[in-house]
């Protein structure tokens, strides 16, 4: 008995030494050990929350601390790290660019799936949300942040870099060097970017030395109202036969702010370079408009366009349409019969006469190439007379659709537009398109801005010469009574 006594003895010295040397060397006795231990398991046991096991290199006391995952039902749990994500402009330019070209690549669709567009969608969706980012919130005549300006010039001159690999092979004559020609395939670039890119990249440097210029300002904007002198309202005013459009008022555009000008209205000086802006925000309007409408006329009509028409033209347009259209006088002064008050009514018999152009010449075609079963010379009468007169009708459509366009030249995107946006595969007809439609929007915007502030300020004079022969008659009164007092 005294022996096993001792073996056990022995082997409880043992356990004590071996958790003494890990925890420190004043434990002297086995049950000051054996009771931490119970109370560490205890704890463990009784808590669901984790704890951590610190492991410490008993050979250097300057070893580092080394914290284990914590402990929950026998199983280590990883806790997620939090990352700290930085602002876009902390970020470096190669870390912006391997983003944005990110976006590109997977078009759109970040879970790297099929649901991705296309690159030519995916670039011009990019390019108008740019363009939103950094010319959304164009409410007042001011130059842009400078943050915006590096950021609108920098991602601009990424995606536009694309276009230095768009090319076309041309045939070409080498010389040897011992004498002697061969003929080669010579790369150039593509002569819609070639010639439209540069002239896109003038238009938008000068909109934003226009915005520069906007500095120093005799003008300043408030939150609500039009404000003029003396801080009263505008109800009413005509305007002079120069301005275009009627100005934006507050019921209209009830977000914006209005701008206000001295009490005795702009300097000559302000208004004379007020009026050359508009002028030349109107000519980059219509430049850039311009090459939209041309890009847009060579992008192919998609066929998902083509499946939803009607089966006649008739069908399209509509009786009282159709009548218009199918007699041999047509004018842009009969538009006058139609109601043309609202946009949306302006948009929609545009969307139906280029649908019954489209449906007018898709039957032209088909007619043209594939005559039927008839005889020789049935077919070729019967040829002769539709075809003829589908396409005077659709040449027709076409002259009444330019007549549209040409009064109404802020007219939104038509359905056939928004169609070939949508479904163009052409990588460099969709930056020509979203660039020039970009630009569009923004001369348009600037020049209704500076219209606006012409409005308040010829409104503002003429307010201001309407109250002088009041001011000046009071004076005279008031100099007449002092008068009439001294004589006393």
């Amino acid at each position: 008995m005294a022996s096993d006594f001792d073996r056990r003895s022995e082997r409880f010295d043992g356990y004590r030494l071996s958790a003494d040397a890990s925890d420190s060397d004043s434990s002297s006795t086995p049950t000051s050990a054996f009771s931490c231990d119970l109370r560490r398991r205890q704890a463990e046991s009784s808590t669901s929350l984790s704890s951590f096991s610190l492991d410490f290199d008993s050979n250097s006391e300057s070893s580092p601390l080394v914290v284990l995952p914590p402990v929950v039902d026998g199983r280590h749990v990883t806790l997620p790290t939090v990352k700290t994500e930085k602002c876009a402009t902390e970020l470096p330019e190669a870390e912006l660019m391997k983003e944005r070209f990110a976006k590109l690549l997977l078009g759109e669709d970040m879970s790297g799936g099929r649901k991705g567009v296309c690159t030519a969608l995916a670039i011009s969706n990019a390019i108008t949300n740019l363009a939103a980012t950094v010319f959304g919130d164009l409410w007042k005549l001011e130059p842009l942040a400078p943050q915006k300006k590096s950021m609108w010039c920098r991602e601009m001159k990424w995606l536009l870099s694309v276009t230095d690999s768009i090319v076309e092979l041309v045939p070409s004559m080498q010389a040897f060097p011992g004498g002697g020609t061969f003929g080669v395939m010579v790369p150039q670039p593509r002569p819609d970017i070639d010639v439209n890119l540069p002239a896109l990249k003038k238009l938008d440097a000068m909109l934003i030395s226009i915005l520069d210029g906007f500095h120093d300002s005799e003008f300043c904007y408030v939150d609500r109202g039009v404000v003029v002198a003396d801080g009263e309202q505008i109800e009413a005013c005509p305007l002079s036969p120069s301005s275009r459009r009627s100005s934006i008022r507050l019921e209209e555009k009830w977000w914006l702010p209005f701008p206000k000008v001295p009490p005795n209205g702009l300097s000559e000086e302000t208004r004379k370079r007020l009026q050359q802006c508009r002028d030349c925000s109107n000519q980059i309007f219509k430049a850039a408009l311009a090459i939209n409408k041309s890009v847009l006329s060579e992008m192919e009509v998609p066929e998902v366009y083509t499946d939803s028409l009607p089966k006649s033209g008739k069908e399209a347009l509509g009786e009282i349409l159709y009548q218009y259209i199918a007699t041999d006088q047509l004018s842009s002064e009969g538009l006058d019969c139609f109601d043309l008050s609202s946009e949306y009514t302006v948009l929609e018999m545009t969307n139906r006469i280029e649908a019954a152009m489209h449906v007018w010449r898709q039957k032209y075609q088909k007619k043209k190439l594939n005559p039927g079963k008839k005889s020789w010379g049935d077919a070729v009468k019967g040829l002769v007379a539709y075809t003829e007169r589908d396409r005077q009708l659709s040449q027709r459509a076409e002259t009444l659709l330019t007549c549209l366009k040409l009064n109404f030249p802020d007219l939104p995107q038509t359905t056939l537009d928004m169609n070939k946006i949508q479904y163009n595969r052409d990588v460099g007809q969709a930056i020509l398109e979203s660039y020039s439609r970009v630009l569009e929007s923004l001369a348009f915007n600037l020049m209704a801005r500076i219209e606006d502030l012409l409005y308040v300020d010829e409104a503002t004079q003429q307010r201001s010469a309407a109250q002088s022969p009041v001011l000046k008659q009071r004076q005279n009164l008031g100099a007449h009574s002092l008068q009439k007092w001294a004589f006393f």
